[in-house]
């Protein structure tokens, strides 16, 4: 791979300071919660989608409302509920009576972020609206297929499946999403934080009140995406990467181990972790650190590994425990 022109390099650290910028601006309306704020960059950087999860009342929504209010983008929001439709999502054609013809009225779905809130409390039929939006990043109605914009990106929340009202994703909508980030419950700490910020007058419905502003827009993550994809990756970081999905398929507490497009969406995390931390190249340490939000959503439990208290979390971590790392020379 060539080495980068000066221009390009400064291109390169530019779009990285912006991002850099999100989280001191998310930081203005969200306290903690730095892993998930990490993880929603990096799913910018990887055009991927990304499923928060948490109990009611941990900032989820208030969280994806503070990335949208710190990027120039458009924005939506759709609340899930069991009454909500496909067509509620997507769009629908609509008789013109002056016209005497259909026109299609764009859904929601058409923005560059959609906040896809409790996705998990609507049936499965709605939740299956995303699907092609998520995966070929259009909407077919009436035959015809409509691009959405670029960017686009899924944030949807979900509270635990063992919570009353809610219905499982389907496998095959799981594994479209990027990363599944857990969103827990807050420290001492900052749980005191937070009651100090609302005492003092913090409105989470008025962000701009809060000094949540634009700091990044679609031009700065077209840059660096483009850095990303200059990122190398060795041969034996692929090797390692593809040892730790093989190893999830033979291990006895799992019933489904993650497919290839796990590995390749584990490689893609990777390559924008290594350079969100200053590097034009992947280390196995950046494999180790998004392995978990990458995989965890992709595998399933055997029932009885489930009844001893088993976790993907915890295989997950076993694993990268187990499979040895490559020595890389740089």
């Amino acid at each position: 791979m060539s080495a980068p022109t000066p221009e390009t390099a400064e291109n390169s650290d530019r779009a990285r300071a912006s991002l850099e910028a999100l989280r001191t601006e998310i930081a203005k309306a969200v306290v903690g919660q730095d892993p998930a704020v990490t993880g929603l960059v990096v799913a910018l950087l990887c055009r991927g989608h990304v499923l928060l999860e948490g109990v009611p009342g941990v900032a989820k929504t208030l969280l994806v409302r503070a990335l949208a209010a710190s990027l120039e983008l458009d924005t939506k929001r759709v609340q899930f509920t069991p009454d909500l439709m496909p067509s509620d999502v997507t769009g629908s054609l609509v008789y013109d009576t002056r016209s005497a013809e259909f026109s299609f009225q764009p859904g929601p779905v058409f923005t560059n972020l959609l906040l896809a809130d409790e996705i998990n409390r609507t049936p499965p039929k709605t939740q299956s609206s995303l699907l092609e939006a998520m995966e070929e990043r259009q909407v077919t109605v009436d035959g015809t297929p409509r691009p959405l914009p670029e960017p686009f990106l899924v944030a949807a929340t979900q509270n635990p499946v063992e919570y009353e009202g809610t219905y499982p994703l389907p496998e095959a909508q799981l594994d479209r999403f990027l990363l599944k980030l857990t969103v827990p419950l807050p420290s001492r700490e900052d749980e005191i934080n937070v009651l100090t910020r609302h005492a003092e007058g913090f409105n989470p419905r008025d962000l701009k009140a809060a000094g949540v502003h634009p700091v990044a827009d679609a031009a700065d993550l077209e840059a660096a995406r483009r850095a990303v994809a200059r990122t190398s990756v060795s041969p034996e970081i692929a090797g390692y990467v593809v040892d730790i999905c093989r190893a999830t398929r033979e291990s006895p507490s799992l019933a489904l181990g993650v497919s290839p497009r796990g590995a390749t969406a584990l490689l893609s995390t990777a390559r924008a972790w290594a350079w969100l931390t200053g590097r034009d190249y992947v280390i196995p340490d950046d494999v180790k650190a998004l392995a978990l939000p990458t995989l965890r959503h992709r595998v399933q439990l055997r029932p009885e590994a489930e009844m001893e208290g088993v976790t993907p979390d915890s295989v997950i971590n076993s694993i990268l425990a187990h499979v040895p790392a490559p020595s890389l020379r740089q």
